[in-house]
């Protein structure tokens, strides 16, 4: 059986380290942020290609033009 437990205060935390000292309950860190996950594989495959900044520039005025458009109507 497993469970997530987010401590609360430090006292908590020792009295799981002396459960986990006898063998009654086992500790894995699952400090892994699901977000932190997606923004390296991004950050992975901007690597392989990452954009000019004529790209950057072409983007930027896209944005820019369509929220004058907007703004104007």
């Amino acid at each position: 059986m497993t469970y997530q437990v987010e401590i609360l205060n430090p006292k908590a935390e020792k009295l799981l380290r002396e459960l986990a000292d006898l063998n009654l309950i086992s500790i894995s860190d699952s400090s892994e942020d699901p977000f932190m996950d997606v923004v390296e594989r991004l950050r992975k495959n901007a690597a392989a290609n990452p954009p000019t900044l004529e790209d950057i520039t072409k983007e930027v005025e896209l944005v820019r033009s369509k929220r004058y458009a907007k703004g104007k109507a």
